[in-house]
């Protein structure tokens, strides 16, 4: 009722004939028959009455509200159905600034930000120092994990960890069988590594979550990281990839000291690995 409320009769496409109305917004009876369906089934779902109802005719109501995506997918939950993904929504999608600040305060710990299909989209100076993430790669996570061999040199963790990365991008490519961008992804990652492949035809599905990371780097040695992923429900096309130091190995405090001005110095010269 309040989102009707909203809406007049103008932004609706109706006339208002220049009579005074006495219900804000829209009536019931001009949803029912701007949305298709009937005027005592609409307001049985204004009653909440248990009734059948599909998501086809509830993506006409949210539009004749004009509800937001997060309304949309609320009204959703109300009618007792499964919300459908989240939406880029125009007004959200530049949100590099406030997403750089983000990583950036993260550090002197790991962190960086991929898209869909693990494009890596912005990393802070702690990735780049521990996980070697670098222009001249693919700049492409999956890829990169199987085919760079900076990482593959430090990553101590690396059999363990790669069936969990397949994995989990198997779920995600799966859950939206038709993108193109899934399935290019899926062919340079098949054409560039044989354990890929291989770690692909097991067909294991697995949600993102945590993964520990074990990396032996050349200047501190042994550090102990829990990788965490989040998603951003402003930006559903963008991963958080956050890395916290665990407790082994004085990880935090040799994060730290890499993070400092002689930490810095030593990473600008050639080092093995």
């Amino acid at each position: 009722m309040s989102r009707r409320a909203r809406v007049t009769p103008a932004e609706a496409g109706l006339p208002d004939g220049g009579a005074r109305r006495r219900t804000p917004g829209l009536r019931r009876e001009e949803v029912a028959v701007l949305a298709g369906v009937g005027a005592s089934w609409y307001q049985w779902l204004e009653q909440g009455r248990d009734i059948s109802v599909s998501p086809q005719v509830l993506d006409s109501v949210a539009r004749v509200l004009r509800l937001g995506d997060a309304e949309r997918r609320h009204l959703y939950v109300l009618a007792g159905l499964n919300p459908p993904a989240p939406r880029l929504t125009p007004e959200r999608q530049d949100m590099s600034e406030g997403l750089r600040r983000l990583i950036d305060t993260w550090m002197p710990y790991p962190a960086h930000i991929m898209d869909l299909y693990y494009n890596c989209v912005m990393y802070n100076d702690a990735a780049a120092v521990v996980l070697g993430m670098r222009p001249g790669t693919t700049q492409n996570c999956l890829i990169d994990f199987f085919t760079d061999p900076l990482y593959r040199s430090r990553s101590k963790s690396w059999e363990s960890n790669a069936r969990s990365v397949v994995a989990q991008f198997r779920a995600a490519s799966f859950a939206r069988p038709d993108d193109e961008g899934y399935r290019a992804v899926l062919e340079q990652a098949s054409a560039a590594s044989e354990e890929f492949r291989a770690l692909w035809a097991e067909r294991d599905i697995e949600d993102a979550g945590q993964i520990r990371k074990e990396l032996d780097h050349p200047l501190v040695g042994l550090l102990c990281v829990e990788a965490t992923a989040m998603k951003v429900p402003a930006r559903p096309d963008l991963t958080i990839v956050l890395h916290t130091p665990l407790e082994e190995a004085g990880t935090a405090a040799k994060l730290e000291w890499l993070a400092s001005p002689e930490g810095r110095r030593g990473t600008m010269y050639p080092v093995a690995g």
